[in-house]
């Protein structure tokens, strides 16, 4: 009954948002293209509301849970499977169409169509959510991600998408409202994938934070897209590249979502019947996304005058191009299991040696263009009557000669190559982690001057301030992986009862084997005592979990203890028939404290660009064709 009642509601807000899209289409939208849209949004939560009780409900002995499962995992559950999944993205989706719908502008025919498009998506989720029928939720035997922040992140992207389908329409824009909402966006999406890489840190038996899988590659394709948005929006030279980046940073995370599903099927099984139209769809959605980003861009490329596109900053476009170049990449590993099957009738699988050869050397060349953007920057683009102002601004040196640019670089690049040096005379390091040492301190001395530099002259807002400390937050977070990678210390051995596995200048010993059955499930716990220089510091409890039910291979659970410079990670792998041995991996990882409060300072960086920038937003004139729409006209001084 319960499913009944939701897919009913599933039904209902298919023409809500159907009316609320045409109704945006008018003239001179009514009140009506609102509301239709709030009714929406009621159909998604009742929709919601009606799964979650019955989780609740059938959890206990019932399909969608077992006996003993917690509350918070029955209900947090909601999005461990594909078709839950889009129903609670599709709650977020038009949660966002609310939120930027709530005030009409009459006559603003850029909200209208751009209302329109995202209403129109609203209307192709719940039909697709509708088709694929209740969904079926196995119990989240260890925690669920954070999937709500990252849906939360995803959908926000849908109101880039309706401006630049709005762009495309009607050939103006709001690069102020593109770029407000693309942080909106950016900022939980940051969040969540780097509360995902800790949650996978900690709670399975991975050994590590990112494994390039389909899950966390869905998430990093549209992040990627959406960084380079933010950086393109402000930029008249670059506003060819904005609509075709809002379409597709939107577009890649349903696509990704379903590739997702296709490449966690076990090997030899297929994909539900009810999700095939799914991927079907998702395909089409794609294929004509990127056609009409093409022809978009053309389209734009005609409209713009030339002084908009002749001299873009080399720095800024550069690094828009490896952004995008890199969230293509991800997305040929995306596609290299459906494609494999397909062809050859085989599964097969981009692994971390594919992303790895490939992304890395993107990576490092973004960490130069950060490092070069903070002290060396080109000349404003927006300036009155296309003017170009050359020199120095607020102790920041500009592309005028090149002599200001040495100026500018050259005490950043002294620290990096002061760091690579102090580095390669303590021993021989990891090649490509003393290149990342050497790039994150030039990063980091860049942004720090660019900060110094303004604290003697004008004050600098919370928008530029933002992107530098979310600049920083990544040099960080590349010294914090590249540590974790080139200087782990790592040993795998079977110990049985008394015995010890040594590593990193620890010592391991096995205490005890503990086992713990229920009705559902067979949990064997480690019993491993840590100790340093002869101390004993800690007791830990890995521990191995096997669900008969599921019939699925068993949970490691890790136990970490984490200090201020490093982490000794101990899991188990395998536990002996007579229950006396088990088979230890010990690991101790440097600064991987330092990647989560990276990732906190990154996710704060956009925060404050977010809250600095913002503002009311400059609608061009009709028929401006989208010529104006971010050159501020000078104001007249006061009269005296």
């Amino acid at each position: 009954m319960t499913a009944a009642l939701g897919t009913a509601a599933l039904w209902c807000g298919l023409p809500a948002s159907l009316v609320s899209a045409l109704a945006w289409q008018r003239a001179r939208p009514s009140a009506l293209a609102v509301r239709a849209g709030r009714a929406a949004l009621g159909c998604a939560v009742l929709a919601v509301a009606l799964q979650v009780t019955g989780l609740i409900e059938n959890g206990p002995g019932g399909r969608h849970g077992g006996h003993g499962v917690p509350l918070s995992y029955t209900v947090t559950s909601l999005w461990s499977a594909l078709e839950a999944s889009l129903l609670l993205w599709l709650l977020a989706l038009t949660g966002v169409a609310a939120v930027a719908g709530r005030r009409r502008r009459p006559g603003d025919r850029l909200q209208s169509v751009a209302m329109a498009a995202v209403m129109l998506v609203c209307a192709v989720f719940f039909a697709v959510s509708a088709l694929t029928g209740p969904p079926v939720v196995p119990a989240a035997a260890d925690g669920p991600g954070p999937g709500a922040l990252l849906h939360l992140g995803s959908a926000a992207l849908a109101v880039p998408f309706g401006h630049g389908v709005a762009w495309l329409v009607t050939g103006r824009t709001e690069t102020g409202t593109i770029r407000r909402w693309t942080l909106a966006a950016w900022v939980p999406l940051t969040a969540g994938i780097v509360l995902g890489a800790w949650w996978s840190y900690r709670a399975l038996g991975w050994g590590g934070s990112w494994e390039w899988d389909p899950v966390e590659n869905g998430a990093l394709m549209p992040w990627l897209l959406a960084t380079a948005l933010l950086h393109a929006a402000p930029s008249r030279a670059m506003r060819p590249w904005v609509a075709p980046l809002a379409l597709a940073a939107f577009l890649l995370v349903p696509f990704g979502m379903f590739l997702a599903a296709h490449d966690t099927t076990p090997p030899g099984s297929a994909l539900p019947v009810t999700v095939l139209p799914v991927t079907a769809l998702a395909g089409a959605a794609l294929l004509a996304a990127l056609t009409v980003t093409l022809a978009g861009a053309r389209a734009l490329l005609a409209r713009c005058e030339p002084r908009h596109f002749a001299r873009p900053d080399p720095l800024l476009l550069l690094g828009c191009a490896l952004l995008t170049v890199l969230a293509g990449t991800v997305l040929l590993g995306l596609l290299l299991p459906p494609a494999a099957e397909l062809l050859r009738g085989e599964r097969a699988q981009a692994g971390p040696p594919y992303y790895e050869g490939t992304l890395v050397p993107g990576l490092l060349a973004l960490l130069a263009l950060m490092g070069a953007a903070a002290r060396v920057r080109h000349p404003r683009d927006g300036t009155a009557g296309g003017t170009r102002h050359w020199g120095t601004a607020g102790g920041t040196r500009h592309w005028g000669t090149a002599t200001g640019a040495r100026r500018g670089l050259a005490w950043p690049l002294a620290v990096g190559a002061g760091t690579v040096a102090a580095l390669a005379l303590t021993g021989p390091p990891p090649v490509m982690a003393l290149a990342v040492f050497g790039l994150a301190a030039f990063v980091l001395a860049a942004v720090a001057g660019r900060l110094l530099a303004r604290t003697g002259g004008e004050p600098m807002g919370l928008r530029r301030a933002g992107g530098l400390v979310a600049h920083a937050g990544i040099a960080l977070a590349a010294v914090a992986v590249a540590a974790s990678s080139g200087y782990a210390e790592e040993a795998t051995a079977r110990v049985w009862t008394g015995g010890s596995v040594p590593a990193g200048g620890y010592t391991v010993r096995l205490e005890a084997v503990e086992r713990d059955a229920d009705a559902t499930a067979t949990t064997i716990t480690a019993v491993v005592s840590a100790a340093r220089e002869g101390t004993v510091v800690d007791v830990l409890r890995p521990s191995l979990t096997s669900y008969p039910a599921s019939g699925g291979p068993p949970v490691a659970r890790p136990a970490v203890r984490s200090v201020l410079l490093h982490d000794l990670y101990v899991s188990v792998t395998d536990v002996g028939d007579d229950g006396r041995s088990a088979v230890l991996r010990v690991a101790v990882n440097p600064f991987m404290s330092l990647l989560w409060a990276s990732g906190a300072i990154i996710a704060l960086g956009g925060l404050l660009a977010l809250i600095g920038g913002r503002g009311r937003p400059r609608t061009p004139p009709p028929g401006s064709h989208g010529r104006r729409a971010s050159v501020p006209r000078p104001r007249r001084a006061a009269a005296m």
